[in-house]
């Protein structure tokens, strides 16, 4: 394998790196006070490479968080309206990528090796696939009732059945058409609160996009990769390969041949073990200082040890940990604060009181001014207030941070 060619440095340093992973994933353009429209809304998500889905919605769907992340103020409904309604004309559909995500529609046909290999019983819940392969027969009819009456969600089949196995308490009609999803068979074709509706590919995607040629896997990998380079700007083999979860030998061939052909250059940066590879097309920011609520699944820090590589930011997911034994809180934001992550926020949206619940601030340690930090971090949950249509900013008292950003926020402030 060849290192960075002509033209191309071969060394970058850390605080470089970071300067680049930001501007990769979107966070080089100033916040407009100006709701973005859906070009801008479109434009970001089609720069991070995906947008992942999550039902968690203690704040509001994590989903919704990354664009607001970069863009600042949006209509979320102009999310709804392009990517889950029905009829809607299709920029994005639904497979899943790094997890269940929306995707560009262009990159449909990059995914169907995956899909072939689900339906080979490779890469797919092994339980989803035994499922099929034991029970053929209802598979094949849930198929046939959706090709017979148009889209259906699991609880409309004919015989759903009851809820029983491993798979997130799902019943059979709902493993049938996740394994048809996996496969390719059937597609989402809009969503009716966040409940996926199912429907055959060629009545919800875009006949032009269904009759180009299906690349090969080899192909097919190697863009995935090439797209998961441009996302991260500058990233480490695992973490390409672990941005569209591709298998470990298609992702390293796909790296070699596409630093052969110029279009990745291997790099070295400052106090990184492993190699890394360079977009030649990203920018090297000289400066660049956003100032951003992330959500725990925003793409920036979805590869944790990225995160702690590039931010030093140790950050684990609390969800499923039992409350008394949570260290940070339930729903914990990192609060990134002229590029570098200072501290993270457990936030919570009490709808019924009209109040935004900071349950917890804690900066990180080493950040030398906790004021202008705590500052910022007020005019964020302003905006984020404001944006989620909630009049009110309560934050639980008892720590030196936690009073000291009720102080700052001053009328919208309080206690629990």
């Amino acid at each position: 394998m060849t290192k960075a060619g002509s033209g191309v440095r071969a060394e970058f340093s850390a605080s470089e790196a970071r300067r680049i992973a930001l501007s990769a994933q979107g966070f080089g353009v100033r916040r407009s006070e100006a709701p973005s429209r859906w070009p801008q809304v479109e434009a970001a998500i089609r720069q991070m490479g995906f947008l992942q889905l999550d039902s968690v919605n203690v704040l509001v769907r994590s989903h919704y968080l990354p664009i607001y992340s970069r863009l600042g103020f949006y209509p979320a409904s102009s999310l709804d309206a392009r990517a889950f309604a029905a009829g809607s004309k299709r920029v994005f559909f639904e497979y899943w990528a790094h997890e269940a995500s929306l995707l560009p529609i262009e990159l449909q046909p990059l995914f169907r090796w995956r899909m072939q290999r689900a339906q080979d019983g490779l890469g797919i819940y092994g339980g989803v696939h035994r499922f099929a392969s034991e029970n053929p027969a209802y598979v094949a009819a849930t198929l046939a009732e959706i090709e017979r009456n148009g889209a259906r969600s699991a609880s409309e089949l004919d015989d759903p059945g009851k809820r029983n196995g491993p798979w997130w308490g799902w019943h059979k009609g709902k493993i049938a058409l996740e394994y048809l999803f996996w496969t390719g068979k059937v597609t989402t074709a809009f969503r009716r609160g966040f409940e996926r509706v199912y429907d055959l590919p060629e009545r919800v995607l875009p006949a032009e996009v269904l009759q180009r040629p299906t690349p090969s896997a080899a192909d097919g990998a190697r863009e995935l990769a090439r797209l998961g380079a441009k996302a991260h700007g500058i990233a480490t083999e695992a973490e390409i390969r672990d941005y569209f979860r591709l298998p470990v030998a298609e992702t390293r061939q796909a790296l070699t041949e596409l630093v052969e052909a110029g279009r990745l250059a291997q790099v070295t940066v400052e106090g990184w073990r492993q190699p890394a590879y360079f977009d030649p097309e990203q920018p090297v920011p000289a400066r660049l200082l956003p100032t951003a609520l992330l959500s725990p699944f925003d793409p920036l820090i979805s590869y944790r040890e990225r995160t702690e590589r590039i931010f030093d930011f140790h950050y684990r997911l609390e969800f499923y940990t039992p409350g008394h034994k949570r260290n940070f809180g339930y729903f914990v934001m990192p609060f990134l604060h002229r590029g570098r992550i200072e501290a993270r926020v457990d936030l919570k949206a009490d709808r019924k009181t009209g109040r935004l619940l900071v349950l917890g601030v804690f900066p990180e340690e080493g950040v030398r001014q906790i004021g202008p930090m705590l500052e910022a971090l007020a005019e964020e949950l302003r905006h984020l207030a404001a944006w989620l249509s909630i009049p009110a900013i309560a934050v639980t008292p008892g720590t030196v941070a936690a009073d000291a950003l009720s102080a700052v926020l001053g009328d919208l402030g309080g206690s629990t």
